[in-house]
């Protein structure tokens, strides 16, 4: 079903990439394929016509039952575009349900099409619409990024979670909203050549820190600053954060092209989690602020970073009446100025000196002189050259419970004189004759909202009336208007789509604005915009980046020359006996560490064996050639030599003759036979009959393979006829009984099989390439006991051990042993980021060894326990469920996710061991009193088996009750209503404590464990469950009498007047034929609110959401339905007013974003 509608056009951005392939690189989502640059400049210099919307609606049945990777929506028409939406339901490669928009017909679409969208992706909550998750975003599509969206839209464990609103009946309903605008076409911009300047590469997510880079380089002074912080040629940029900001600004000051922030990321001891992760511009500035201070420290540059950027003001308290004052005085490297409320920069500095009056009970206690009325305020002592401002633009709602992103229209001129109005802003003390008049340097824009977004700067580098855009990759030239007006922030009004009709104009929300501006005092200006030139920038930095920047042109080159040339690599006896054993034990030989030679593909074969013959020092007549084939198994072995034809040809041709996989490598074996001399000789004919054969031999005391050679055996012969020259070939005396095992494949299991010696070849099945091993036949008296007594057992416990390189974890190559164990990194739950230790262990290590082990490393005599956790490969954290009790087989199952195996365990150590645990439900229960206004988080253990009424004889012991017989009970809130009270005998195990509390309260017999849940069952998952105190009115129900619900709501004004509720939700007992002004006093005496406040309250009788406002005269219990009624469970009380009070301690808020994460640099 497709319906046509005009959505906003929204700019929110989340910092995603789409698909190109099934396979994530370096984590949940692609890295630097694709910036956003390209997205968001194509929509600023989109084409005049108009956007054409629709919105289209796919319900996808039976979901849960969808066996697919992909799964694709109908397509629908947009703009004249054909699109349709593609989700991977089980996820693409991390648990989320990942979503795109896909162009539908892009396989077909002439050479060079372009097409620009902002669109939406929605999957509506079938229970309450309000609960839909929405994300938006924009993107120019094109034959490289024909697909683009979310990998990470929503968990899968919410989605599938019917309980939740969103599968429904096994059906999920997904929502696109379209706008499409023409484009030009921009994959030929040069930014360099266009602006003079160059961007910087997103990481994955890190627009924010480029935004503030970009703004930190074009402050000159602070650049030079930068240049002058010593560094030496020994340090590593990975490791030094001088050195690689260093680095970073020298290529934005001399590359032509854009550059990477990886090395600078790494030098925060970053990883790819963290480049993943958006964080916030203003929290990174005084982070990175205060790292570089610490780092100029005892430098030439000590004090930049407080001379540029560091202001003082002083706090003060001033009573009225008596004459004392208090001040303290503080600095600053930015501040902080409110948006809501605020029309533009000037009134945000009003609010912030604003005198704030302590009188009545917020009187001031002023030491000798007791409580005082008295003002109290800011004014500033100085401010610095470079000023930061950064707008409160997002902001806690604590209506809605949740971050918002403030979009209102905040102006800010481009000069800024803050000694207007006689120095309204300056402490007495201030010194007055340093002018603050200030112009404009830097905008830092985000577009989005509260979920993610985009970053980008307007800045004019030299302060010239040209500003520049740089957003990531691309810098264009912008003008005043697009830099400063634009940036506002608020509403703007679409042109209409219809002129001929009466329809209204579509007003949006202009979700990029502002959000730091960085102004420049003019008395500075000269010495802050001051030249920087190679003479500020240390020899060995530049000698080791114009070393750099040869060795990249060099790999330029290289790359643009590539199609003439091919590799070729030789693989011989020297490098088959020095790798097996050692390197690999498996097949012959690792092709990427023999010799390989660039040759010209139009050179023929016979010139290149000259090469060869210069580099081996093997005449030419001597070398025959044999090239590898991928078998069926997936073995790769010598197949076949080539012929004499195939050798005059250019080797360009003879590749691709040969290579079936058109690999750009021809791979090829050299056979050299040497004379009893030890000189080369000619090599033997080869007839059909003849079959090359290779051969290792196994030591089962030393637990040794190695590679012993090759023989030219008869297809018809037997293995009986060779055993004398094998035991020759391996120093065994020449009667040395002996087992012969053909090795046939190791993926994705170990075959290796007895070979008969009484069978020929032939019948064996053997043919060229083929590998027999071999070892000494065990005694019969087996007195000899080895791990592994023979080659089969052998293979396959190298097999299930993971080859590590041995320089990674400081292994010794000399040492054939060194790179065998699977190293496995075992964290703390605690510090998730950090190695604590490490063990060698074998994949096949049962769940008790692994554990064991750990416990003999802590030192812990009881190994049970030990709590272990697997790692996520895709956001480098913790799974959310631990391991259980022996719940996997082996370490290899520990250490799965997904098609990623990682080398990663967290670790707790508890306080009684895991089985025992598992047998317990933990439960964290929070206490209502009835008389104080507090709220005290309990944490219960109990046996699963227990029931609702243990838990309440447990809590009975934990907290202080108004009496000592008073009852208590359970109650379930979603959302600040009570959806259900617990029946005693309902068992815990059956209590998802993973997404909620409990909330207990006092309660009379009568109400105490009603048989019914009082709402659905569907939505606990948000829920809150408490325990509290019950008001005495409540024990003494008459028949007459009802216990209703009793909510606080307030009317959303950005949603259409939609309800809201908040606060904490009661019970009440009416009377028959009380009115409502009588139950407002006892309302008022129960929740203790002031006359003055309580006059404000509306009260209103709320059914199935909509409010019907009642009179102080109406009789309430006439309104509400007996319990048994269906829709009853829908009907309150409802109390409106403002929410002012703080949320508790406990309701920590839910919808914590990755963007929340605090910022952190390691070195």
């Amino acid at each position: 079903m497709t319906m046509m509608t005009q959505p906003p056009l929204d700019q929110e951005d989340e910092e995603m990439l789409v698909p190109h392939s099934d396979v994530v690189v370096e984590g949940p989502q692609p890295m630097e394929a694709v910036t956003k640059a390209e997205a968001n400049n194509a929509a600023d210099n989109q084409a005049a016509d108009e956007p054409q919307s629709s919105k289209f609606t796919w319900t996808i049945e039976n979901f849960s039952r969808l066996n697919v990777k992909k799964h694709y929506s109908d397509i629908f028409v947009v703009g004249g575009y054909k699109w349709r939406i593609l989700i991977f339901p089980k996820g693409n490669n991390v648990d989320y349900l990942s979503m795109y928009l896909d162009v539908a017909d892009s396989a077909t679409l002439p050479y060079g099409w372009s097409r620009y969208a902002a669109f939406s992706l929605s999957v509506v909550n079938q229970v309450h619409h309000k609960y839909s998750i929405r994300k938006e975003t924009q993107h120019q599509f094109n034959a490289r990024e024909s697909d683009w969206g979310f990998t990470s839209f929503m968990p899968l464990g919410d989605l599938y979670d019917p309980s939740r609103g969103y599968l429904v009946n096994d059906t999920v309903v997904v929502e696109a909203e379209v706008a499409v605008r023409r484009v030009m076409d921009y994959w030929s911009y040069d930014s360099k050549k266009e602006t003079g300047y160059v961007g910087l590469k997103n990481q994955g997510a890190t627009c924010y820190m480029n935004s503030l880079l970009q703004t930190l380089y074009h402050i000159p002074y602070f650049r030079k600053a930068v240049y002058h912080m010593p560094t030496t040629e020994n340090d590593n940029p990975s490791n030094s954060i001088p050195l690689a900001l260093q680095s970073l600004f020298y290529k934005l000051q001399y590359n032509d092209t854009s550059v990477s922030t990886k090395e600078l990321t790494k030098s925060f001891g970053w990883d790819t989690y963290d480049s993943f992760m958006q964080h916030d511009v203003q929290e990174l500035n005084r982070v990175l602020s205060e790292k570089l201070e610490d780092k100029m420290k005892g430098t030439v540059v000590e004090g930049t970073i407080q001379q540029l950027f560091e202001g003082h003001h002083m706090n003060y308290i001033e009573c009225v009446n008596v004459d004392y004052k208090s001040t303290r005085k503080e600095s600053f490297y930015d501040l902080q100025l409110d948006v809501k409320g605020c029309q533009d920069v000037y009134a945000s500095f009003d609010k912030y000196v604003e005198v704030e009056r302590l009188e009545g009970d917020n009187k001031y206690h002023a030491d000798e002189h007791g409580l005082q009325d008295a003002k109290k305020g800011v004014l500033f002592l100085d401010f610095p050259p470079v000023l930061q401002l950064q707008l409160k633009r997002f902001e806690y709602d604590f209506m809605r419970d949740t971050m918002v992103k403030i979009n209102d229209r905040y102006e800010f001129p481009l000069q800024l004189d803050l000694d207007r109005e006689n120095g309204k802003y300056l402490a007495p003390e201030a010194d007055r004759s340093v002018r603050n008049l200030y112009t404009l340097h830097s905008v830092l824009v985000h577009s989005g909202g509260v979920h993610g977004g985009h970053y980008y700067a307007f800045i004019r580098p030299t302060l010239s009336d040209q500003w520049f855009k740089f957003d990531d990759e691309r810098v264009t030239k912008e003008d005043m208007k697009r830099a400063l007006e634009e940036q506002y922030g608020g509403e703007e009004e679409l042109p209409q789509t219809n002129p001929g009709f009466n329809n209204t104009p579509f007003k949006f929300t202009k979700y990029s604005n502002a959000y730091m501006l960085v102004y420049i005092r003019e008395s500075d200006k000269d010495k802050i915009i001051c030249n920087v030139d190679e003479k500020d920038i240390a020899e060995h930095l530049r000698t080791r980046l114009k070393k750099e920047q040869e060795e990249k042109e060099d790999k330029r080159r290289y790359k643009a020359q590539a199609h003439l040339y091919t590799i070729i690599k030789i693989a011989r006896d020297d490098d088959l006996a020095e790798q097996i054993g050692r390197d690999i034990y498996f097949d012959l030989v690792d092709h990427d560490k023999v010799r390989s030679f660039r040759i010209q593909k139009q050179m023929p074969f016979n010139v290149f064996k000259e090469e060869v013959a210069k580099e081996f020092g093997i005449p030419v007549q001597f070398q025959r050639y044999w090239i590898w084939a991928k078998r069926q198994n997936h073995t790769y072995r010598p197949n076949r030599p080539l012929t004499a034809l195939e050798e005059a040809q250019p080797v360009g041709q003879l590749r691709e003759a040969s290579n079936k996989m058109h690999n750009a490598e021809l791979k090829l074996f050299l056979e050299v036979e040497i004379g009893l001399d030890l000189r080369p000789i000619a090599p033997p004919a080869k007839t059909k009959e003849d079959i090359l054969l290779f051969f290792k031999l196994y030591d089962p005391e030393k637990e040794e393979l190695r590679y012993v050679g090759r023989l030219f055996v008869k297809s018809s012969s037997k293995p009986l006829e060779i055993l004398s020259k094998l035991n020759e070939m391996a120093g065994f005396a020449p009667d040395e009984e002996i087992e012969l095992f053909e090795e046939i494949k190791f993926e994705p299991c170990v075959m290796c099989e007895h070979l008969d010696k009484r069978t020929s070849f032939r019948l064996s099945q053997i043919e060229d390439g083929d590998i027999i091993c071999y070892q000494k036949a065990p005694p019969i008296d087996g007195e000899e006991q080895y791990r592994y007594p023979d080659i089969p057992s052998f293979l396959e416990y190298v097999h299930n051990r993971q080859v590590l390189l041995g320089a990674q974890h400081g292994g010794d190559f000399g040492n054939p042993y060194a790179m065998e164990w699977l190293v496995v990194h075992f964290r703390s739950l605690e510090k998730p980021k950090e190695d604590d230790f490490s063990l060698e262990l074998s994949k096949i290590n049962t769940y008790d060894e692994v554990v064991e082990r750990v416990a003999q490393r802590l030192g812990l005599d009881d190994p049970s326990k030990i709590r272990l956790t697997s790692h996520n490969c895709y956001s480098q954290q913790p799974k959310p469920q631990p391991i259980k009790y022996r719940g996997v087989d082996h370490l290899s199952d520990m250490l799965i996710h997904y098609n990623q195996t990682s080398d990663i365990l967290y670790y707790e150590v508890l306080d009684i061991p895991l089985p025992e645990l598992q047998g317990l439900k933990n439960l964290k229960v929070a206490f209502h009193h009835a008389t104080k206004d507090e709220v005290v988080i309990h944490n219960i253990r109990l046996p699963k088996q227990s029931t609702v009424g243990d838990v309440i004889n447990e809590l009975k012991t934990k907290v202080e009750l108004s009496r000592p017989d008073v009852e208590l009970r359970l109650l379930e809130v979603f959302y600040h209503k009570i959806y259900k009270i617990f029946p005693p005998n309902e068992k815990i195990e059956n209590i998802n404590d993973q997404y909620w509390t409990l909330r207990a309260e006092e309660a009379s017999s009568s109400v105490l464990f009603p048989t019914v849940c009082l709402f659905p069952l569907t939505l606990l998952q948000l829920s809150v469950i408490f325990l509290s105190q019950i008001p005495e009115e409540e024990k003494h129900l008459g028949p007459q009498d009802r216990l209703i619900h009793v909510y606080h709501f307030t009317k959303d004004t950005n949603q259409n007047q939609q309800v809201q509720n908040f606060g904490e939700p009661f019970f009440l007992v009416i009377h028959e034929g009380e009115t409502l002004a009588e139950i407002k006093v006892r309302i008022q005496t129960k929740l203790r609110v002031p006359d003055e406040d309580f006059s404000k309250w509306k009260f209103a009788f709320l059914s199935l959401g909509r409010p019907e406002y009642l009179q102080d005269s109406d009789i309430v219990s006439s309104r509400f339905q007996r319990r048994d009624v269906y829709g009853a469970w829908e009907q309150y009380l409802g109390l409106e007013h403002t929410d002012t009070t703080p949320k508790r301690a406990y309701t920590a808020n839910q919808n914590r974003h990755t963007f929340e994460k605090p910022v952190k640099i390691y070195n």
